[in-house]
């Protein structure tokens, strides 16, 4: 097939650091070149892929200091995908609901990952007045605020089997992976892993956004014995990171849509004790790679039994459920049955 993947700008595919969409679009297009698709990629100038590269912006946006107005530069990535279109046999956007309007005037076949939370109220009347335009959910639970919409599909993120090396091992320290924010929870793993008297190792980005509730809120925590703050980490840091853990500690306060560090760290074979929100118990199987709990003092037990899982059976679970080879096949059933279909284009007052 001819396949267009519709990239974000604010990261690089794959991101060089944090960027979680970014990193899935890149393994998404990577396994469509593999298997023999004819796939183009927009997305920023820096992104590394053997797909065609049709370049948006010189670099991600994120970390750009000249960037004042995003919005602008995905803007003009929209209208070259537009342009465009009559190349593909089906367009896949990655950009949120940028395009929403855009896509009534596509004759080509289109679909939509949402990435984020749809929980937000302001979201209703978008959805409710785009409810023709084909979406693909990554996991069940997102769904539900929205559950109106035109849902075609649910696929969950996958990585290549190689990625991440298994480690047989159990590791020393509790991980915590991700974004400092107050609906990740940081505060959460320090707790359990000063009550369950490990180490605790935190690896994570501080945007501008959250600088205050860092400084705040976060800082005083790092000083406490036994945790460690190292930062944003890149990809091959982070293979590291996860494998030599004991545990992944995913202690989140919001409806996780995903959570793609927690398929990283079952890839290593390490086990993920978490909280039962959004994608969480779709992702995790209680007692077979990791444990789901709703308190503290259930994570600090679930610790001390992290030793009775096999680091052999997280892998595996991986391999049955999250590679990307599946999710690759899993989208081509999307893409088919969207091409397949007779075309309609919405007219709405």
């Amino acid at each position: 097939m001819k396949i267009a993947q519709v990239a974000p700008l604010y990261e690089s595919v794959p991101p060089k650091y944090y960027g979680g969409t970014e990193r899935v679009v890149s393994y998404l297009t990577e396994e469509l070149v593999r298997q023999g698709h004819d796939v183009t990629l927009f997305a920023t100038g820096d992104s590394v892929t053997r797909a065609r590269l049709e370049a948006a912006t010189p670099a991600g946006l994120r970390l750009d200091p000249n960037c004042r107005d995003p919005i602008a530069h995905h803007m003009v990535l929209l209208d070259r995908v537009v342009r465009q279109a009559g190349r593909f046999d089906i367009i896949h956007f990655h950009t949120d609901y940028l395009h929403f309007p855009l896509t009534r005037q596509l004759r080509t076949p289109h679909v939509t990952t949402q990435h984020g939370r749809l929980d937000l109220p302001d979201l209703q009347p978008l959805y409710r007045r785009f409810c023709d335009i084909p979406l693909v959910s990554i996991c069940n639970d997102q769904r539900q605020p929205v559950n109106f919409a035109n849902w075609v599909a649910t696929v969950y993120h996958g990585l290549p089997e190689e990625l991440c090396a298994f480690r047989p091992g159990p590791g020393k320290y509790l991980a915590f992976l991700g974004r400092i924010h107050p609906e990740k929870r940081v505060d959460r793993a320090v707790e359990i892993a000063e009550r369950a008297g490990m180490e605790l190792c935190i690896a994570a980005k501080v945007d501008k956004a959250d600088r205050d509730y860092f400084e705040t809120r976060v800082k005083p925590l790092l000083e406490r014995p036994g945790v460690e703050f190292i930062g944003e980490i890149g990809e091959q840091e982070k293979r590291d990171f996860l494998g030599n853990a004991h545990a992944l500690l995913f202690p989140i306060d919001w409806p996780e849509p995903f959570g793609l560090v927690m398929i990283e760290a079952m890839a290593c074979g390490t086990p993920v004790i978490a909280w039962p929100r959004g994608s969480v118990p779709e992702i995790i199987r209680d007692g077979e790679n990791g444990y789901i709990v709703d308190s503290i003092d259930a994570a600090v037990a679930a610790v001390a039994r992290v030793s009775a899982l096999r680091r052999e059976d997280c892998r595996r679970h991986f391999e049955a459920r999250f590679s990307a080879q599946r999710m690759a096949r899993d989208y081509l059933a999307v893409y088919r049955s969207l091409h397949a279909a007779p075309t309609v284009r919405q007219s709405v007052a």
